[in-house]
């Protein structure tokens, strides 16, 4: 059991090892993935992932506010992400079924076809840059750290209420 910290962390706190190490692996990890999805599919990282959150989503349709949330971009990014991929006819958008007000992206059959290609790079990558170099460590351990310290930072906007019609399940897009 480890004691509570209690006293203010400073700059040169050998404590913040574990947070600098986490920034600098995501910052590399990320830059490795989205070379990797850019040079063989034209995609971005973040592309893929929003592409990825739309075919997970029911009926393949998510509204912008969720997929915000998703993808953790701003409502004016994610809305610049989803131009440009209305623009390659990978998602087209949609008013809301349940709420006429309320704006989704849809997944096209090209969109679904150009991600599952991409994903096929894109678990390459994390295995290569991610799985691999933890090869002996305890990595069930490191996945029960991550969740913790995501439950504790708590969770992102409220979901808002459905949009598509009402189906249950995901969509595996490989």
């Amino acid at each position: 059991m480890t004691a509570p910290v209690t006293s203010t962390l400073t700059a040169d706190d050998p404590r913040l090892g574990p947070w600098r190490a986490f920034l600098e692996a995501h910052a590399r990890v990320s830059h490795r993935l989205d070379e990797d999805l850019r040079a063989e599919h034209d995609l971005s990282l973040a592309e893929y992932e929003a592409l990825l959150s739309i075919a997970q989503a029911p009926g393949r349709r998510i509204r912008m506010r969720q997929l915000s949330d998703q993808v953790i971009l701003s409502k004016s990014g994610v809305t610049r992400l989803i131009d440009r991929l209305v623009a390659d006819r990978l998602v087209e958008r949609s008013a809301c079924l349940a709420d006429a007000r309320g704006a989704e992206a849809v997944l096209t059959d090209e969109g679904l076809a150009r991600l599952r290609a991409a994903s096929r790079t894109h678990l390459r990558g994390i295995t290569n840059h991610f799985i691999e170099p933890l090869d002996g460590m305890d990595v069930g351990g490191l996945e029960v750290a991550m969740r913790a310290i995501s439950v504790s930072a708590g969770p992102g906007s409220p979901a808002p209420g459905a949009c598509g019609p009402d189906e249950s399940g995901s969509a595996d897009p490989r």
